[in-house]
């Protein structure tokens, strides 16, 4: 029996989606360059897959958070391709960025020491970004610090710097005071380190207005689907879609319970369909008794609580011959998508979508040419 057949559900990713979503970001970025955050797998939609889309496309600057990430990358985009680790290089690892073709960020000052050790070792100058604090607190170089660098004139011997950039605490709130903070504080750096390009924007940055463009956007959630903004409508394409397998289905009788717990309890003779997804494949128990999932257009609540393998679902609405075992249910969907699932888990479409398993077999819609027949 094929591998699909044989899954619990079934998770497709829209490459095709991606990359019109990666289109309408360079565009409004134009003429900044607009790069891809590929980080945790593309976002849990598999980054061997995302990147060579990507790349074709036309994607040339590619962002990871760590070092492995950036390894197994490297082989699925081509030389020309700049691969920048977030967190920059740990400890004693410098060699292995230079070996891989990979750039750091460069986030504090042992690490500009350690990169500009092995610049001096190797007795070449390599590539870097540095971050500065914009008011995060988070990574990059402090205000001190950047006084330290400009006072050192050694500070960044061996070293090309391709960008300064900072990060956005708060651009998925338009009209957050932070956002003009950060900004305001972001440029005054800038202007005491003319020489250098910049990169403020990550996808809802680049959504504010072209003051945050500088010369490099870095865009990720937006990649993927997820809304830039909850305030306005959703300019991007769904990318993802999540169909569970009805495992059995059942009458259950007035006064009977759902589920662990005793969450749910029918009030009424009711019809129950359980699904063969739970929250160790990331469906999130804190959608307990409030999600839902479509059947044939038609919204069924889910009730009782999520189990590690299964939910269960109201499907009292849907005529019993169309569920029986083996029948997809979308529980992610142009009709209900990420950010609509995060919010009922009470959170933001990110971890949605990071959380979202292995256990699925996955189909992938529109591969690079180089990828075909990848979907597992």
């Amino acid at each position: 029996m094929p591998p699909k057949e044989r899954s619990g559900a079934i998770l497709t990713v829209d490459l095709g989606a991606v990359r019109a979503n990666y289109r309408l970001l360079r565009s409004t970025a134009h003429p900044a360059v607009c790069s891809a955050v590929v980080k945790s797998d593309a976002y849990g939609l598999g980054a061997a897959q995302v990147g060579a889309a990507l790349y074709e496309e036309g994607c040339r600057h590619f962002f990871v958070a760590h070092l492995e990430e950036g390894i197994s990358l490297r082989p699925h985009v081509a030389t020309d391709a700049d691969i920048f680790v977030l967190h920059g290089p740990p400890v004693g690892t410098e060699g292995e960025f230079t070996a891989h073709g990979l750039i750091p960020v460069l986030n504090s000052t042992q690490q500009v020491a350690g990169w500009r050790a092995h610049a001096k070792l190797l007795g070449k100058t390599l590539d870097a970004i540095v971050q500065v604090d914009s008011g995060m607190s988070r990574m990059g170089l402090s205000p001190q610090e950047v006084d330290a660098w400009l006072a050192d004139a050694n500070f960044l011997d061996g070293i090309n710097v391709r960008y300064i950039m900072s990060h956005l605490a708060c651009a998925d709130e338009r009209s957050h005071p932070m956002n003009a903070e950060q900004l305001a504080c972001f440029t005054a750096i800038r202007a005491r380190l003319p020489q250098y390009r910049a990169s403020l924007a990550n996808s809802s940055g680049v959504f504010l207005s072209p003051d945050y463009h500088f010369d490099l956007v870095r865009p990720g959630a937006a990649l993927y689907g997820i809304a830039p903004h909850a305030d306005a409508p959703n300019p991007l394409r769904p990318v993802v879609r999540l169909q569970g397998k009805v495992l059995q289905t059942r009458t259950i009788a007035a006064g009977d319970h759902v589920g662990y717990s005793r969450r749910y309890t029918a009030s009424e003779p009711r019809q129950v369909a359980t699904v063969s997804v739970g929250y160790a494949d990331g469906w999130l128990r804190s959608m307990s008794n409030q999600g839902l999932a479509i059947v044939d257009g038609v919204k069924v609540p889910q009730i009782g609580n999520i189990s590690m393998d299964s939910i269960t679902l109201d499907v009292s609405a849907i005529a019993p011959e169309r569920l029986s075992p083996g029948s997809l249910v979308d529980l992610i969907c142009a009709e209900h998508t990420v950010d609509a699932v995060a919010a009922m888990a009470n959170t933001i479409g990110y971890e949605v979508l990071t959380n979202l398993g292995g256990r699925y077999y996955r189909e992938y819609q529109g591969l690079a040419q180089g990828l075909a027949g990848a979907a597992h």
